[in-house]
C-alpha cells in the first residue's frame, strides 16, 4: 500500500549538517520526497505540533521537545512510496540514542545517552521526527503542508516495479 508520512530533521541534525545523508537513506530505499521546506517553528506552532505529548505527559517533557524543535531551522519532508510508515520507523531506530541500532539513522548520528543528558543537564538531541502511524502521518502533514505544497511524480524506478 502506498502510503505518505512526515518527518522533520530537527535543528541539531540540520546545524550538523546531516541533511544530504539523512536525505539519501530515505531516497535510496525508494521512498519518493513530495513535499520538503525549511522554516523555524515558533511556540505556537511547537505546541500544535506536539499538541499530543502535552495531553499524555507531563509539562516538563513537553517544553523540553519544545525548545529543542525552536533552537534551529527545521527541514519538514513528505515522503511516499509502499509501506513509508513502517519503513522510515524502522530507518529512524529509537526514540532514544543510545539504545538506537547502529545502521539507523538515530543510530549511526545521534549518540548521547539519557544518562548523560541528564547528569550535564542537556538535552537528548535525537536528530529526526517520524510519525509513529497512519493517523499521526495525516495529521501531521497536514500540519507542515498545503496540498499546493505536495508533488505528484513518477520516480524512473517506479516504472520497473511490477
Amino acid at each position: 500500500m502506498i502510503e505518505q508520512t512526515l518527518i522533520l530533521i530537527k535543528p541539531d541534525g540540520v546545524q550538523r549538517a546531516l541533511i544530504g545523508k539523512i536525505l539519501s537513506r530515505f531516497e535510496d530505499a525508494g521512498l519518493k520526497i513530495i513535499g520538503m521546506k525549511m522554516q523555524w517553528v515558533d511556540e505556537e506552532f511547537a505546541e500544535k505540533h506536539y499538541k499530543d505529548i502535552k495531553e499524555r505527559y507531563d509539562e516538563k517533557i513537553f517544553n523540553n521537545l519544545s525548545e529543542y524543535i525552536r533552537e534551529g531551522p527545521v527541514l519538514a519532508i513528505v515522503l511516499e512510496g509502499v509501506s513509508a510508515i513502517p519503513i522510515v520507523r524502522k530507518m529512524v531506530g529509537s526514540t532514544y540514542p543510545s539504545e538506537a541500532q547502529p545502521g539507523t539513522i538515530r543510530g549511526d548520528y545521534s549518540h548521547i545517552s539519557k544518562e548523560h543528558a541528564n547528569k550535564h543537564n542537556k538535552k537528548v538531541g535525537n536528530l529526526i521526527h517520524a510519525s509513529a502511524d497512519e493517523k499521526d502521518a495525516k495529521h501531521e502533514i497536514n500540519l507542515w503542508f498545503t496540498k499546493e505544497e505536495l508533488h505528484t511524480y513518477t520516480r524512473t524506478d517506479e516504472f520497473h516495479l511490477v
